[in-house]
């Protein structure tokens, strides 16, 4: 099934959870979504806090379905969460890389290279 056609009808609440996170991103977030928006790294195009049936996304490009995660704090406890959403989104089609907050923080240039690899 495309994977736009598994998120057609998403729940309202879902709708405007997204726009809130996107209007509080974490400062992890506000680094990568710099480089990743503006820059078009490798000249590709994301969304970003993008709404996927029951679960938003971080950062998300359509072309080569793939789903960027940066992992804070939060994730720690919601490893059940997190397994099951990746699984939906695999059931989807996408390809789903995870980030550490440290990742961000300390090593951008090796993040944004492995995304890269991931867009080729």
């Amino acid at each position: 099934m495309d994977t736009f056609a598994r998120y057609k009808n998403i729940p309202e609440y879902i709708t405007d959870l997204s726009r809130e996170n996107r209007r509080k991103p974490t400062s992890q977030e506000e680094k990568l979504w710099e480089y990743i928006s503006k820059r078009r790294l490798a000249g590709e195009k994301f969304r970003r806090q993008f709404p996927m049936g029951r679960y938003i996304v971080d950062f998300y490009n359509h072309a080569h379905k793939l789903v960027i995660e940066i992992d804070g704090e939060i994730h720690k406890s919601r490893k059940e969460y997190d397994r099951n959403r990746d699984e939906y989104l695999k059931g989807c089609g996408c390809t789903v890389v995870r980030f550490t907050n440290n990742e961000i923080d300390t090593g951008l240039d090796s993040v944004l290279q492995k995304i890269v690899e991931y867009l080729k």
